[in-house]
């Protein structure tokens, strides 16, 4: 049979194991016999810089302060590249690798597996976020620099022997403006674990003396559109004068401190808990006791072809959703979701009301939510397509479009 085959997989907004997608495709590789190793920045709760994990060696490296301007991601992502260059080495003189797994952003990996293309080594490149379409969000404008992103985009696919697309709209753009073979793309998306996403009681103590708790997890970034969640707080307290919801909005983020102050400035500060990044239990505690649950991503290029974690993590709980109208989120959720007007949001709050004063639709919704990710999107559906890119990349093989992830 010979030697296992060893994968190095490269990650840099996200320690290991928290990154979860990473973490499913760095133990599907593990049960498929090959020995995976992990290059990634340090995290709070993952501050160790080599840890072995259940047979996967992972090599962490301390990043500077969280980048929210293009100086500082300018740093973040040099040092990033330094860094994962460095350790790179380290793995290819100790436990060696065939093939460098390169996640994104940035889309600079592909320096470092091109430098080792020249000692026979694969590169596959896993397309987690579009990064002009992100660059763009971020700072509104397409100058200089989103031209940057674009050619560093190409240039990533053009190096990539196998791309990774987390849904249909990446895999069109990997080979359009990729300008990949198709037979090379592979759709993987990021399917929830049923194991880890436990239904569990309520916590009446999240809800702050309320009757309903309306729950979020996510980014606190600024495409992910809280300050339009928060405008829908205030609709609903005092347009609608509804005093019996309080909202519930766990992760971190650069804009946590500035929505803080937003919820503040709107008046609805009293209504709304910031948990910040917690650990999987209190996640889990704060949607299981969710009436409604809700994405409030801002309507642009970037979010409108991303596939967002949370929306089938709501639906692996079984609850009912509220977010704008985009074109992969209503793929995801179908009729587990009411869409609101994009970047509304008075309609927003809206379709908050409307779910929450209507109890049998939300277990009719959420009931459909659960059903769809157990036969169709969980994880356990996805690593098939995950290992048939590899046998792609390993033997040259041609397989077909269903074990691409193609929708045909």
């Amino acid at each position: 049979m010979g030697r296992p085959k060893r994968v190095l997989i490269l990650v840099e907004n996200l320690p290991s194991p928290f990154d979860r997608r990473v973490w499913q495709e760095a133990t599907t590789l593990r049960d498929a016999g090959n020995l995976v190793s992990i290059i990634c920045p340090t995290g709070r709760g993952y501050e160790g810089k080599f840890e072995p994990i259940d047979g996967i060696h992972v090599y962490r490296y301390n990043l500077p302060v969280e980048a929210s301007g293009a100086a500082g991601y300018a740093l973040e992502y040099a040092v990033a590249l330094a860094w994962t260059f460095a350790l790179a080495w380290r793995v290819f003189l100790t436990r060696g690798f065939d093939v460098i797994h390169a996640c994104n952003p940035p889309d600079l990996f592909f320096l470092i597996g091109g430098f080792f293309r020249l000692f026979g080594k694969k590169f596959v490149f896993d397309h987690h976020d579009l990064s002009p379409e992100l660059y763009e969000a971020k700072f509104g404008r397409r100058d200089f620099f989103h031209r940057l992103m674009l050619a560093l985009e190409y240039w990533t696919f053009r190096s990539a022997d196998v791309s990774i697309a987390t849904n249909e709209s990446y895999r069109r753009i990997a080979i359009g403006r990729g300008r990949m073979p198709a037979e090379r793309v592979f759709v993987v998306r990021s399917g929830p674990s049923l194991e880890r996403l436990k239904t569990l009681p309520p916590d009446a103590r999240l809800k702050r003396g309320r009757r309903y708790l309306v729950g979020y997890v996510g980014v606190m970034g600024r495409q992910e559109g809280i300050d339009y969640l928060l405008q829908a707080v205030r609709h609903i307290v005092l347009y609608f004068g509804r005093n019996d919801i309080h909202f519930g909005l766990v992760g971190g983020g650069t804009s946590l401190e500035e929505m803080r102050a937003l919820a503040r400035e709107l008046g609805v500060a009293d209504h709304v808990t910031f948990t910040g990044r917690v650990p999987d239990g209190e996640m889990l505690a704060m949607l299981n006791t969710a009436d409604v649950c809700v994405n409030p991503d801002i309507a642009n290029d970037m979010n409108d072809k991303s596939t967002m974690n949370k929306i089938m993590e709501y639906m692996a709980l079984g609850k009912p959703i509220v977010q704008f109208d985009l074109t992969e989120g209503r793929f995801s959720a179908q009729q587990a979701s009411l869409y609101a007007r994009k970047n509304d949001a008075l309609n927003l709050a809206e379709k908050i009301l409307e779910l929450l004063d209507d109890p049998s639709r939300r277990a009719e919704m959420g009931e459909f939510g659960r059903r769809r990710v157990a036969n169709e999107l969980e994880w356990r559906h996805e690593a098939p397509k995950l290992l048939a890119a590899y046998e792609a990349l390993w033997r040259g093989v041609e397989v077909s479009p269903a074990a691409q992830g193609v929708e045909t």
